[in-house]
């Protein structure tokens, strides 16, 4: 009688250099208690260094793995196709120069963009204007609406992108993350069809 097993592919996977990927590190498994054991430990394969820093694994490849082993056993598939395998290396540590320069880059072109975008629609002009016509006074300098408002500035970005430093003001995500997290799934797709190699066929393949 066969026994039906399921798995769900995880989206993507962080390893070190040379690891054995089992399929309990790739993929959520269901199964009887008899064989699910056995199933965790199933090794899918050796990462090595030609593999670089990405790895595709098809959920093709894991479902062949299995009933090779497991000859009496139905395997259903759920989720995604293709699971990402990252081979992490160790990280080097950032120098504290090197991020002093980064950071000096980046606080001069946020200063710079900021001003350039105050100068291309007047807010000079407008601020003096605004002043006067609540003031009834003519001042080059209101300081008393231009403290608040640089400051205002400052709160703003901070409650835009809902993060001071490593703290967040609230759980739900900046349109930054948003953005960098479209990015990934973008990243992933692309490097899931261009490294797995059954995702195409080419008339010299044979």
């Amino acid at each position: 009688m066969e026994k039906t097993v399921y798995i769900r592919l995880r989206h993507r996977l962080q390893i070190r250099p040379n690891q054995r990927i089992l399929l309990k590190d790739i993929a959520q498994v269901i199964a009887d208690e008899d064989i699910y054991e056995k199933l965790c430990a199933l090794p899918l394969y050796q990462v090595s260094e030609q593999d670089r820093n990405i790895v595709v694994i098809d959920v093709m490849k894991v479902i062949r793995t299995i009933t090779q082993l497991f000859s009496k056993i139905e395997v259903q598939s759920i989720g995604p196709a293709q699971a990402i395998v990252e081979v992490v290396t160790k990280k080097r540590k950032v120098s504290f120069p090197l991020f002093l320069l980064v950071w000096l880059l980046l606080f001069i072109g946020a200063a710079l963009a900021i001003m350039n975008f105050h100068e291309d629609v007047s807010m000079q002009d407008v601020q003096l204007r605004i002043y006067t016509l609540i003031t009834g006074e003519v001042d080059s300098r209101p300081l008393i609406f231009q403290i608040p408002y640089s400051i205002g500035l400052g709160l703003g970005m901070i409650i835009f992108f809902n993060h001071v430093f490593k703290k967040r003001l609230n759980e739900e995500p900046s349109p930054l993350e948003v953005e960098m997290f479209n990015y990934q799934l973008d990243l992933d797709n692309y490097v899931a069809l261009k490294e797995n190699k059954e995702s195409m066929k080419y008339l010299d393949d044979h």
